[in-house]
């Protein structure tokens, strides 16, 4: 009689080993970059128009266009940035920004917003004579700017008014109003009218990147209370422009230097 061996340890063993190499064989390799290499190609009126393309973004471009160059009101005279103190397009934007805002401000809070400040290198345009559209609030404020109220204390906005005084640049303001001296200092710091309380909390509405320290406004950094509007100052212009079909600007003077 013949006797056979018992395989099947063997061939059990023989089978996984298979099995462990083709897993191995099979896992994902990886790769590391080695190299980068890219170059600038730019885009100039030379380079040749890709009709797909062309075709694929006509009806949005079409369509941004009608919205954007809709008339919505007319500037009798150009509002523009030039001024030593103060500007057309400085009093403009402070003013119906300081506007639009407490409107806002009062039906959520309850309180009311005594000062506007921005700055002036935020305007990027003027405000043309003639026709204004959406076109031109873009113009004016490309940035997503949104409008903030900050709870200062007095202290704070006398701040403000040295800040001022050692930029020597006309940021937009409404409702703070005071004189320099001959010594360069200032006097007559009144807020709407009455003479500035040191201990008093004043709400002053900005723009989000000046709320947080921007153009070393550090001063905002201090403030007691803080209230997002979530509304873009581009917006405020353009409901502006849409309520107001005649576009000005007050020139009422508001710093003076003596």
């Amino acid at each position: 009689m013949v006797k056979l061996k018992n395989y099947n340890g063997v061939v059990k063993h023989f089978v996984l080993l298979l099995t462990f190499t083709a897993v191995i064989s099979c896992a994902e390799k990886k790769y590391a970059v080695t190299k980068i290499e890219g170059k600038e190609i730019g885009i100039t009126d030379k380079q040749p128009e890709v009709t797909e393309i062309e075709n694929f973004i006509k009806p949005y471009r079409d369509r941004i266009d009608a919205d954007l160059n809709t008339v919505l009101g007319n500037a009798p005279e150009t509002l523009d940035k030039s001024g030593e103190w103060q500007t057309p397009m400085g009093n403009f934007l402070a003013d119906i920004t300081f506007e639009k805002s407490d409107k806002v401000f009062q039906s959520r809070e309850k309180k009311a917003i005594d000062i506007c400040l921005l700055n002036h290198g935020g305007i990027r345009s003027i405000i043309p004579k003639g026709n204004v559209t959406a076109r031109t609030a873009y113009e004016v404020m490309p940035f997503e700017n949104s409008a903030i109220v900050i709870g200062l204390k007095g202290e704070q906005i006398l701040e403000i008014v040295n800040y001022i005084i050692s930029e020597k640049k006309p940021h937009p303001l409404k409702g703070l109003t005071f004189t320099i001296d001959k010594s360069n200092q200032p006097k007559n710091v009144l807020v709407n009218g009455k003479t500035l309380d040191k201990t008093k909390v004043y709400y002053v509405v900005t723009s989000d990147y000046l709320s947080n320290g921007g153009d070393n406004m550090l001063f905002f950094k201090k403030g007691v209370e803080k209230y997002d509007l979530d509304y873009k100052l581009r917006n405020i212009i353009i409901d502006y422009f849409k309520e107001n079909k005649t576009i000005t600007a007050n020139k009422d003077i508001r710093i003076t230097k003596e």
